[in-house]
């Protein structure tokens, strides 16, 4: 990790990029654009169409002419459309990369209180409050990975109550709506496509403090979420994905030092998720996720190596940020919180 740029760089040497994936957000997009046209920051916006069939991609060409539009043939997902995104702006000389959601709304000087962030050299990742739609719940305040082996946005669902209005330190950070360093990317690499939707953004983020690399919060970045217009409604596709990406996340990040502790929860609670699949009749998702697993082992094994080979990160100091519990909110494990009652499960008063 380079440490030798400057600590809090001027404005104008600043070159931030604000890249959305899109799939037929004809309805949501204009919103999103329109909010980020007020930001204080300035900025170059790249909106990557994924294949859309809604006409999205022509109405961002005649409504919004200064955004810069990259069309797919079809539909890459999350990581292959921000990754298109991303070499567009890295070849454009960007310092600075911002992630946001097509069905997303960015809050005044959202961009800018991120920029603000990056004091700290080793800082690779900020994030802000992402708020659902209306602003008095939390969609995620930061992003944290369980001892279970389950990632989990920090505060959902949670009523904004000023709990989180402190700047932090986090483990991770939401791909919806976080600003990302353009030197961390070099250094650790893009998004895993292999991922294709779910999960990627914890993927990066471990990466990222594995390397060495800090992700920070900033309460007064804040931003506005319609949660999951575009793909909230297809389960089976959530499912298979997450079983396809949970094992992913943790064979290729976990330290091996970590597994004694974790590995043993992951394959209880990575069982209760298959066998609540099963129960709901989804046994093409679960066979699919498999055999796709089995499919990139060899690339896996490459991806751990080199992951672990480089990192940095001392791992007593990253294991203080390992959430001590199974995450609440996941109905498909209500019968493993009341089943496996030795290990502590639920989160403390706050």
């Amino acid at each position: 990790m380079n440490k030798d740029r400057p600590v809090g760089s001027p404005r104008d040497r600043l070159n931030v990029y604000v890249v959305i994936p899109n799939l037929n957000g004809a309805r949501l997009i204009a919103d999103c654009l329109a909010s980020l046209e007020n930001q204080s920051l300035t900025h170059t916006v790249v909106v990557v169409d994924n294949g859309s069939e809604d006409g999205s991609a022509e109405f961002i060409v005649k409504t919004f002419p200064c955004v810069v539009v990259l069309r797919q043939a079809k539909n890459h997902g999350f990581a292959g459309g921000v990754n298109l995104g991303i070499r567009y702006a890295l070849a454009g000389g960007a310092t600075h990369i911002a992630l946001f959601n097509n069905d997303a709304v960015a809050g005044k000087d959202w961009l800018e209180r991120l920029a603000d962030g990056f004091a700290r050299p080793d800082t690779g990742i900020v994030t802000g409050k992402f708020l659902k739609k209306g602003g008095g719940v939390i969609d995620s305040v930061g992003d944290e990975y369980s001892v279970w082996g389950l990632p989990y946005p920090r505060g959902r669902g949670e009523t904004d109550r000023g709990q989180y209005d402190e700047p932090a330190e986090v483990f991770g950070a939401t791909g919806g709506a976080s600003l990302y360093s353009a030197a961390m990317l070099k250094d650790i690499g893009l998004f895993d496509e292999r991922f294709f939707a779910y999960f990627e953004d914890v993927d990066i983020s471990f990466r990222a403090r594995l390397a060495g690399w800090r992700v920070r919060y900033r309460p007064d970045a804040v931003s506005y979420h319609v949660m999951g217009a575009t793909s909230g409604r297809l389960q089976c596709f959530f499912r298979y994905h997450a079983l396809k990406n949970l094992p992913m996340l943790f064979y290729k990040n976990v330290p091996l030092r970590w597994w004694p502790r974790i590995l043993p929860r992951f394959l209880v609670l990575y069982a209760a998720l298959n066998i609540s699949a099963l129960r709901r009749g989804q046994i093409l998702p679960v066979l699919k996720a498999q055999l796709r697993l089995l499919s990139y082992a060899p690339g896996l094994i490459a991806s751990r190596v080199r992951i672990q080979k480089s990192r940095t990160a001392p791992l007593p100091e990253l294991e203080k940020l390992l959430l001590g519990y199974l995450p609440p909110g996941q109905r498909s494990l209500s019968w493993l919180r009341r089943t496996v009652f030795f290990w502590r499960t639920y989160p403390p008063d706050r």
